[in-house]
């Protein structure tokens, strides 16, 4: 049954205060290390040096502000879809970024670190964007999706050329994200995203860089 709009502005809120107290909860287990017989994620991290550690808490206190982001994404584009279709496909990506949300809340935990300080504004902003990317149609919003998880993607990429080659657990957790990114932004391809304008593009590689570069220190 079609939720009223109240409904989903109600669900929407209880989606924000689970993803900003930490209280999220994965479908999936954490990826583990490719190698058999890989000590535990916190045991990998009880091993790491001071210096790796604090890198790979900086990194992946990066990756989950993208999960804080990309909940609120998901959720005000879901808000803002006209297609009852989109809106399934936005909510479903939704609960599958979940998993890499716990995922990095966990491992934080494990390094000893703290997720941002500003993730309620990381989300206030992100929502704000989703919802603005809603209003200018399905196909802008999908295309939207297709760009922000190609950028994505490829911050992914760069994470696991930096992540300490010792942290096989954050490694294996970039690892999934990065393949599961990419399938979401090949399913708001085929769903009919467009391709953004070279500036619109140009702005969101640019906001992307001020997140990251803030949020690896705060």
């Amino acid at each position: 049954m079609e939720m009223s709009p109240v409904d989903r502005w109600i669900c929407g809120a209880e989606v924000a205060l689970r993803t900003l107290s930490g209280g999220s909860r994965a479908e999936r287990a954490a990826p583990l290390p490719a190698r058999a017989g890989e000590a535990s994620g916190a045991a990998v991290a009880a091993e790491l040096g001071s210096e790796d550690r604090r890198l790979s808490g900086a990194l992946m206190r990066v990756n989950h502000v993208g999960e804080v982001c990309a909940q609120a994404l998901y959720q005000a584009q879901a808000v803002a879809a006209s297609d009852p279709a989109l809106k399934a496909q936005m909510a479903q990506a939704a609960r599958e970024e979940v998993d890499h949300l716990a995922w990095t809340e966990q491992r934080l935990a494990e390094l000893g670190d703290r997720p941002s300080l500003l993730n309620p504004l990381w989300y206030g902003g992100a929502f704000l964007i989703g919802l603005a990317a809603g209003r200018l149609g399905d196909r802008v919003s999908l295309g939207f999706v297709v760009e922000t998880e190609r950028q994505v993607e490829q911050h992914l990429e760069s994470h696991l050329d930096r992540l300490p080659a010792a942290d096989a657990a954050s490694r294996a957790i970039v690892d999934q994200m990065r393949v599961d990114e990419a399938a979401h932004g090949d399913a708001a391809r085929a769903a009919g995203g467009i391709d953004l304008p070279a500036p619109v593009r140009g702005v969101m590689r640019l906001a992307a860089r001020v997140m990251t570069a803030t949020a690896h220190y705060i």
